[in-house]
């Protein structure tokens, strides 16, 4: 056996040193000791990590082999794992000052999987800490170790979601008596809400149906229904549904407008509805308008704005419904319907609001999704309201794909995902 005794090995040209050749065994005999003053990269098949012991402070991308202590005593950061990892590749992570349970430490596996999800996950216990070992592309890392609170150290990252919530709208009122003028119908509560979310948490939805217009005997129009959101550790958000518009039977006996969303507007010289209190507390839209005694509805409250009064034989316009961007561009929901007049019927308010009707003409009906108020009508036909509708939004990759209810699902809208619900169904975070 031969032996060769130096004090330094250095390349002849270049900076790189290669040991052997492939398939070649190099032995450290016992007793042995190698340091390292440099960095040390390839180890982590071993199973052992060399710990950084410089502790990071802010956001960094880890290498595989190594351990790193993490401060997040000022604010919580992101430690982005390699991008190509190979099997056997391994990353150490510790709580430095036992702050993760102030400030959690997250983790994104940057396009890979991590214990089989894309998702970022979190240590969010004092003096926790995980070793991650990457497996295959199946799983993606594994957490091989956690430490003191809890025996998973990983958990998933709570989320934002932003929250519509639209009831149906009312339905338009009937003049069954001559020379009168039916009210329309107020539009569905209108309430927006962002609240954090956990993993696991099952959202259920549901989406109120409009209200049917008045017809002869019942001439007052129907309210909407309720759309809302619930679910575990969530807050509850109810939205009413719209008020019906007023009517005029053929005693005659004239009859306001209902409290609602947004209430009816009222039939002929009978005031409207004074909508939002105590029924729809807190504020979900807009009094419907006042009737004239020249024969003309008031218009049913909008989310924006209340209703239009009757002025003469010309019926009042619906409150204007408010715009939203949630699904990615500006749509205005949830408009008032107008009143009838023997002369002009009121405009559908901006958002969904039915028109109401001219002499004896019909009213329109409530635009569906919208919650729009349905129009009023004079011995003819009324508007119905317009069904409402709740529409979720969450950062694309928080999206869990878990549905009930089949509704319409947009991703990539401004790096979120966005579901629309008409009817009743459930998301799973």
């Amino acid at each position: 056996m031969s032996e060769i005794k130096v004090n330094k090995i250095s390349p002849r040209s270049g900076t790189n040193v290669t040991l052997g050749d492939s398939g070649d065994t190099f032995t450290i005999p016992s007793g042995a000791t190698l340091t390292n003053s440099g960095t040390a990269t390839g180890f982590g098949p071993t199973g052992a990590v060399s710990w950084d012991t410089t502790a990071k402070t802010s956001g960094f991308t880890a290498v595989s082999g190594t351990g790193y202590f993490c401060n997040t005593t000022s604010a919580g950061f992101t430690v982005t794992l390699p991008a190509t990892p190979s099997a056997g590749d391994i990353v150490g992570l510790v709580d430095y000052a036992g702050t993760f349970d102030t400030n959690a430490l997250v983790i994104d596996p940057n396009g890979n999987d991590i214990q089989g999800g894309t998702n970022n996950l979190q240590l969010s216990g004092e003096r926790e800490g995980v070793t991650l070992v990457y497996v295959d592309s199946t799983q993606g890392w594994i957490a091989t170790s956690g430490i003191n609170e809890g025996t998973d150290a990983l958990a998933p990252v709570p989320y934002s979601i932003d929250f519509l919530v639209i009831a149906g709208g009312g339905g338009g009122g009937l003049d069954q008596f001559t020379a009168r003028a039916g009210g329309g119908g107020g539009a569905g509560g209108y309430r927006t809400s962002t609240q954090t979310i956990s993993s696991g948490t099952v959202i259920t939805v549901t989406v109120g149906d409009g209200g049917s217009g008045g017809v002869a005997g019942s001439t007052l129009g129907t309210d909407g229904s309720n759309s809302s959101i619930s679910g575990t550790g969530l807050t509850t958000i109810t939205s009413s549904g719209g008020g019906g518009g007023g009517g005029v039977t053929t005693a005659p006996t004239i009859q306001n407008g209902n409290n609602g969303g947004s209430a009816g507007g009222g039939a002929n010289s009978a005031l409207g509805g004074t909508g939002n209190t105590p029924v729809t507390s807190p504020s979900q839209g807009n009094d419907g308008g006042d009737g004239d005694a020249g024969f003309s509805g008031g218009g049913g409250g909008g989310a924006t704005a209340s209703g239009s009064n009757g002025v003469s034989s010309t019926g009042g316009a619906g409150g204007a419904g408010t715009a939203s961007s949630i699904t990615g561009s500006s749509i205005t929901r949830a408009g008032g319907g107008g009143g009838s007049g023997t002369s002009t019927g009121g405009a559908g308010g901006t958002g969904g609001g039915g028109a109401g009707g001219t002499g004896a003409g019909n009213g329109t009906n409530g635009i569906v999704n919208t919650g729009g108020g349905g129009g009023g009508a004079s011995n003819a036909t009324t508007g119905n309201g317009g069904k409402g509708v709740v529409i979720l939004s969450m950062p694309d990759a928080s999206y869990s794909g878990t549905t009930t209810g089949s509704p319409t699902v947009a991703t990539g809208v401004s790096g979120k995902t966005v579901l629309t619900f008409t009817g009743t169904g459930s998301y799973t975070a």
